[in-house]
């Protein structure tokens, strides 16, 4: 079974490593593949077209999870509500598109003991994961979800969501004057590797929030998480949501569950891996 990742710039990405891990845990190494599929935005229908022929199975990073929609058979109702893909199951009639993301991001709050329930929360960036963590706060009734956008209002089909799930889209200039609430949820690639050692916001507004999570992985301890440990919040980063996501596809993949104790022990191995 070939499986890979869809996106632009991949070489530092761990997909790789936890589903080889993965399949070796499951005892499923000598029949399955996993490897990274760079690609440009204006290949992705013909990239689409022949990974079909040969693979089962793909996953798909920024900046491509609203992309590849137009181009699938059929979106399931989570990915439908986010509007946006991660997971991609070829089948034989067609390419089906899921969102794997939400209860990834639900598993690693639960795991790390972050209550959103009644809370007041802030995303930062607009993507597709900025989509499926402001549904699953919406979801999980959030007393308020706040989404700080670079341009708020350029995208129409953004606002749309934005009004569907009855969050406040603002600002960063605006965020500098909000008093600060539970927390905050970086959803950009600021402060990724390669180009670590900046924040999206400043040590000011994070020590306002008591509760910090970034969605970044690698560096472990980004400078927007050191600024909530400075300050006694809370703190999660984004490895666990990685492999939480990574193995709900899987589960999609192969079409079977597979036990919560191996997101625990993937999840503990990646971060030390790192």
């Amino acid at each position: 079974m070939k499986l890979g990742l869809i996106g632009g710039k991949l070489g530092h990405s761990y997909s790789p490593e936890i589903h080889r891990r993965l399949f070796k845990m499951l005892d499923l190494h000598h029949e399955m593949e996993y490897g990274l599929l760079e690609m440009n935005r204006h290949d992705i229908p013909n990239e689409l077209e022949q990974l079909a022929k040969e693979y089962t199975g793909m996953n798909v990073t920024i900046p491509y999870k609203l992309d590849v929609m137009p181009h699938l058979t059929d979106i399931s109702e989570e990915a439908r509500r986010i509007g946006a893909v991660n997971t991609i199951h070829i089948k034989e009639d067609g390419c089906y598109g899921y969102n794997t993301d939400y209860i990834g991001f639900g598993r690693s709050l639960d795991h790390a003991g972050i209550s959103v329930r009644g809370r007041a929360c802030t995303i930062l960036g607009t993507g597709g994961a900025a989509r499926a963590v402001a549904q699953y706060l919406a979801d999980q009734k959030a007393a308020a979800v706040t989404i700080v956008s670079r341009k708020p209002h350029s995208k129409p089909d953004f606002d749309d969501f934005m009004t569907h799930i009855a969050a406040d889209l603002i600002g960063y200039e605006d965020l500098q004057n909000r008093p600060g609430g539970d927390v905050i949820i970086n959803c950009t690639p600021v402060g990724m590797s390669p180009n670590p050692g900046v924040s999206p916001v400043s040590e000011a507004v994070v020590k306002t929030y008591a509760a910090v999570v970034d969605l970044i992985y690698n560096p472990r301890d980004t400078l927007f998480l050191q600024y909530g440990k400075n300050n006694g919040a809370c703190t999660l980063n984004g490895m666990y949501m990685l492999v939480a996501q990574a193995i709900g596809s899987e589960e999609i993949w192969l079409n079977r569950d597979i036990e919560f104790s191996v997101v625990e022990q993937l999840a503990r191995e990646m971060e030390d891996f790192i």
